[in-house]
């Protein structure tokens, strides 16, 4: 009898890190639960071999609608779950509402956690299980202007830093990957996120969201040391198959720098270095 595959659910996949990793884990013989927010994406997905179904981050129905899709056609187990889904948004702090900051949460944290602890269960009952977090290297350090960005990521390290001792022996294991600069479409659904959320002409912020906008907007890559996604799918292929998944992977030159940096600077010259590698002209 065939050997039967593995399986994961991985969200945020209608571009970037997702649909790359969703293509490189299928290719690798595992079977592929894809999901993107927008019905359009899914059915793009679909059209090219995916196994697919909407999975919106904000809602909880979308959410456990997802889930119960999978869940029913793996025969109630699943082995893997990368969760990958996430935006940005730019502003100052003072800049943000709290509509702004909630609506980021949502996204980046709520969901993605409501969405981990539906599948913990099942991952209990069958005794083993891999569950991976997307962070970013502003889960551990901070840049100006991107504020709610940092703080929901600074928060799904926490969150997945407890789980790994709430879960120890449990089979199930816990991985952050923590990217830096990286191919996708990232800093263009940002960049729509500022237009529609922050109004530039009345903040003290004014000039330095100009400079903001223009790396935004740039085309190619906006950063040094810009990777592929592949890059991310070599730590996601290690955290999910390794038989000692690491804690962290840490992918990109800036990550592994200001990991370092972090740990030997005083704050006021992280902070220095932090503004000069911000790239958005601040003050």
């Amino acid at each position: 009898m065939a050997e039967q595959k593995k399986t994961i659910l991985i969200t945020g996949c209608s571009s970037g890190i997702g649909l790359r990793c969703a293509e490189i884990m299928q290719e690798r013989g595992w079977r592929v639960f894809a999901t993107a927010r927008r019905v359009e994406d899914v059915t793009i997905l679909i059209e090219h071999g995916f196994e697919s179904v909407q999975l919106d981050l904000d809602r909880s129905e979308s959410i456990h609608s997802a889930l119960d899709f999978v869940l029913q056609r793996t025969g109630g187990t699943l082995d893997g779950l990368f969760n990958n889904g996430a935006y940005g948004q730019p502003g100052a702090v003072e800049d943000l509402s709290r509509d702004n900051l909630r609506k980021q949460f949502e996204t980046n944290l709520f969901g993605t956690a409501e969405l981990t602890n539906a599948i913990i269960p099942v991952m209990r009952k069958q005794g083993h299980g891999r569950i991976v977090f997307n962070s970013s290297v502003l889960g551990f350090v901070v840049m100006p202007y991107r504020g709610a960005y940092n703080a929901s990521k600074f928060a799904l390290e926490g969150l997945a830093d407890t789980m790994r001792l709430e879960l120890k022996d449990s089979g199930i294991f816990i991985s952050l990957i923590q990217p830096g600069p990286i191919e996708s479409s990232f800093r263009k659904n940002a960049y729509l996120a500022f237009k529609q959320n922050i109004n530039p002409e009345n903040s003290y912020h004014k000039a330095n969201y100009e400079a903001m906008e223009r790396r935004l907007k740039k085309p190619g890559p906006a950063a040094p040391f810009t990777l592929p996604a592949d890059a991310v799918a070599d730590k996601l292929i290690h955290a999910l198959e390794s038989r000692q998944p690491k804690t962290r992977y840490p992918v990109t030159f800036p990550t592994h720098l200001f990991a370092l940096l972090r740990r030997i600077l005083p704050d006021r010259w992280l902070d220095y270095m932090l503004i000069r590698a911000s790239g958005d002209g601040a003050r």
